[in-house]
């Protein structure tokens, strides 16, 4: 490629260093796909025949057949994807594959393959993402009326239905489209025709080749259509934020299955047992999804410790790029191919969960906000249910079993027989009626908005500025 400047053949060591087809042949389809609309508007523009363009066309089509059948054998000598696809379309039909390069540097052709894949995998990627947000409105539809307890500081606080549980993570993913549409925003421009970094003297039409590619603009300037890749990050950046909310609910899961609390039952398809100890059920598959959020997010702080030191423009540790975002797709592919099915098959025991409300000290709020309706201050009322907790502790009582009298001996003349009905688990869940609560009624709206929103993914495909 490069003989007429060098004396020396390239180092076999240096070969194998630095090429890249380990990582890179995955982006074979994309390459010619971005190689066929670069003919195309060579053609058009005279600087190839048309001749020569049916060639490229057939070329590329038997070369697509050899790679489906697995029969394209790729030479590490010729360092990278984009060097075999063109020395392979050269040795089927000659100079018209020499003269695809013309007006293309492998600056701009990289960038171009690179935003192909990045758009096309994010697609797959969303629609995976609709999958998960299906399985928890699903969820938390069939968990509305099932009472369970809410967590702060993983101590417990207050009573909430497990169908608002899982629509606080639904929330969590449905910020995760946002960014995902950012992401795939961000990667919709166009750098074919930068050339290397400062355009092209040849008359290329780059708003054709864009338009042919189905990208929605160009990139505004050559030296930063090659250099940059803020688009990477933008799919590492959503990524990581994905894997985080991920990670969480895996977290709260694996909690809420452990013997301590064992009030969410996993289905055996998606737990192991022990080698050792016959009585396990190991959450295994939620683990491994929280333990590869750590890849995610180091890929990320990869990427950024690689830019940040780079001039302008093309460097080749942007090589690099591409090991930390395929790595993140195949993670993406694998957590989106399994979470779905298994949130679909989680199950509640609400008389094990009921269980853990014995002391009622999960009311204690809704005694101190009774206090507040009848005219307490509340800093007041929250001292004085706090002296009952506190006697209630000491002398292993229970909210639910103390007599009206009781109540009034801590709470004051205020109490009355009306603060027994408001000693109730399904009672105290139902009047958390405030917008984005987690009484029943809001839950149903919250899980009618998200059914709304499944809805406009279903229907929009990939189409950007559809949520």
């Amino acid at each position: 490629m490069w003989k007429g400047r060098f004396s020396q053949e390239t180092d076999m060591r240096v070969q194998d260093f630095s090429q890249s087809l380990d990582l890179d042949w995955r982006l074979a389809k994309w390459d010619i796909r971005g190689s066929l609309a670069h003919g195309e508007m060579l053609a058009k523009q005279g600087l190839i025949s048309l001749e020569e363009l049916d060639s490229i066309r057939e070329g590329f089509q038997s070369i697509l057949e050899e790679i489906d059948r697995g029969e394209f054998v790729p030479d590490k000598e010729l360092e990278d994807v984009h060097m075999n696809l063109e020395s392979r379309l050269t040795e089927r039909i000659g100079d018209a594959g020499a003269r695809l390069h013309t007006g293309r540097s492998r600056n701009d052709q990289v960038g171009t393959t690179m935003r192909l894949y990045v758009k096309d995998q994010l697609c797959e990627v969303k629609e995976g993402l609709g999958d998960l947000l299906e399985a928890l409105l699903d969820r938390a539809e069939a968990h509305r009326e099932v009472i369970v307890p809410g967590y702060t500081h993983l101590q417990q606080a207050q009573p909430i239905s497990m169908g608002h549980f899982w629509m606080a993570h639904f929330q969590a993913f449905s910020r995760d489209l946002r960014r995902l549409e950012f992401a795939r925003d961000s990667s919709d421009e166009c750098p074919l025709g930068c050339g290397a970094l400062a355009g092209s003297t040849l008359p290329l039409d780059r708003e054709y080749t864009s338009q042919i590619l189905g990208f929605s603009r160009l990139c505004e300037n050559s030296m930063d259509g090659v250099a940059q890749r803020d688009y990477i990050y933008d799919v590492l950046s959503f990524a990581s934020m994905f894997a985080v909310h991920c990670s969480r609910l895996a977290e709260d899961l694996i909690i809420y299955f452990s013997s301590e609390f064992g009030w969410v039952k996993l289905p055996d398809g998606f737990c192991t047992g022990s080698s050792i100890m016959p009585q396990k059920k190991n959450p295994d598959v939620l683990e491994l999804v929280r333990g590869r959020t750590g890849q995610v997010i180091g890929h990320m702080v990869d990427l950024l410790i690689t830019l940040k030191g780079l001039p302008m423009t093309y460097n080749r540790d942007l090589q690099e790029d591409k090991r930390g975002l395929f790595s993140t797709f195949d993670v993406l592919s694998h957590v989106l191919g399994v979470l779905p099915s298994l949130i679909k098959s989680v199950e509640v025991d609400a008389d094990r969960a009921a269980e853990s409300f014995s002391d009622g000290m999960a009311l204690a709020t809704d005694v101190a906000e009774y206090l507040v309706t009848k005219g307490v201050p509340f800093r007041e009322a929250h001292h004085r249910v706090g002296s009952l907790v506190g006697w209630c502790v000491r002398e292993g009582m229970s909210l639910f079993d103390l007599t009206v009298e009781q109540f009034r001996e801590f709470l004051g003349e205020e109490t009355g027989d009306d603060l027994l009905p408001m000693v109730d688990l399904e009672a105290a869940v139902a009047r958390r009626d405030t917008e984005g609560g987690t009484g029943f009624r809001q839950v149903s709206r919250q899980i009618d908005k998200g059914r709304e929103l499944l809805g406009r993914i279903k229907t929009g495909g990939c189409a950007l500025g559809d949520l």
